[in-house]
């Protein structure tokens, strides 16, 4: 049975908001140590992308007049295809993905700088999530210094789309009255676009997994859903304890996704990281988090996708319970709780600087 902290009710006047990052520029600390059982630390923007060709396949008509668009290279088996690749430039490419599980959806890849030079590679994988709220596959490489900071690793780095809006998303398959996705994003993101990769971007078979936000929440589930799929996992003010918070979560998700959260209350739990704790064990874990009060890379600006705070207020909370739990089940992770702080870019920024080294470590890189 799982052990719950003794509590785990956070404030309800929390919006919309819970979904959302921010952006600004980068800074730099000291990373944490990894811990036997969890433990609290004391406390550039980059330009959007220009295209500079685009890699369309040519339609053909169908008997009727409808454009039929071709397939690049091979589908996932459930179909799920490739229908445009744009290169960005030496190291990004933007994938058009058309999906049986979620539409029509856009993924950021870098690749690594010797991909074209050595074809027969399998590169390791690192999945960034983005957050909800509009946030989308753009945001690590247009609020964060991603592109430089993995440009000496081997990573193939995957930023795929996660959600159409605001109330969208949420890294789950919904339950839509017991009927079934679409939206499946689980399934769209662990299996076609991961077959996909593997069949077309040389994608191997040891991954990471990081997130910010709402993709904090989407690494720790995903990671808690497939056991070993994943050598690590890291959420930076993620949202990992839905069923705990559930005074919010009402407030600002559909029933169409999890169900009623009493009548449901199973498929709730099935989503929750804290409740699902027991399954991250022997998956590098790392957590960090602020308290939403401005701090050193704030530059005396609240954020402007959480001005007073709550977001990040609520995420710590929800983190707290999450490492409780983990200390519960005796389950190593690695926690930095840096104070204050604001949920925001230059804090996701520097805890992906703290985190990568940990993540290489456990691809064996």
């Amino acid at each position: 049975m799982a052990v719950r902290p003794p509590t785990r009710r956070v404030l309800a006047g929390l919006t919309v908001a819970v979904l959302l990052a921010g952006c600004s520029s980068s800074a730099s600390s000291s990373p944490p140590q990894v811990v036997p059982t969890p433990t609290s630390f004391p406390s550039s923007a980059a330009a959007t992308p220009t295209v500079t060709a685009t890699l369309t396949p040519n339609a053909t008509p169908t008997p009727t007049g409808t454009p039929v668009i071709p397939t690049i290279g091979s589908p996932a088996d459930d179909g799920a295809r490739i229908i445009v690749v744009t290169t960005v430039d030496a190291r990004t490419r933007d994938l058009i993905i058309d999906s049986p599980a979620v539409g029509t959806v856009t993924v950021r890849l870098l690749i690594p700088s010797g991909f074209d030079a050595q074809p027969s590679t399998r590169w390791p994988v690192l999945y960034l999530l983005c957050g909800g709220g509009g946030r989308d596959q753009t945001d690590w490489t247009h609020y964060t210094d991603v592109e430089q900071l993995t440009a000496p690793t081997d990573l193939l780095v995957v930023m795929p789309e996660a959600a159409a809006d605001a109330v969208d998303g949420w890294y789950s398959d919904w339950w839509n009255g017991s009927a079934g996705g679409p939206p499946k994003w689980e399934y769209f993101h662990l299996s076609e676009l991961r077959q996909l990769l593997e069949r077309n971007w040389h994608a191997g078979d040891k991954r990471v997994i990081a997130g910010l936000s709402m993709g904090g929440y989407g690494a720790m589930e995903y990671a808690a859903r497939q056991p070993g799929m994943f050598l690590a996992a890291a959420s930076f003010s993620g949202s990992l304890d839905p069923v705990g918070s559930l005074s919010i979560f009402e407030q600002v998700v559909p029933n169409a996704l999890w169900g009623d959260p009493v009548a449901q209350a199973d498929v709730w739990k099935a989503h929750d990281p804290t409740d699902n704790a027991a399954a991250l064990k022997g998956t590098a874990l790392y957590v960090a988090y602020g308290n939403g009060e401005l701090g050193p890379l704030d530059n005396g600006v609240p954020s402007p996708f959480d001005p007073d705070g709550s977001t990040e207020r609520n995420v710590a909370v929800e983190s707290a319970a999450f490492v409780h739990q983990l200390a519960a089940l005796q389950i190593p992770v690695t926690v930095d709780a840096y104070g204050n702080g604001t949920h925001n870019f230059p804090y996701f920024q520097r805890d992906l600087h703290n985190w990568l080294p940990l993540a290489l470590k456990a691809l064996g890189e």
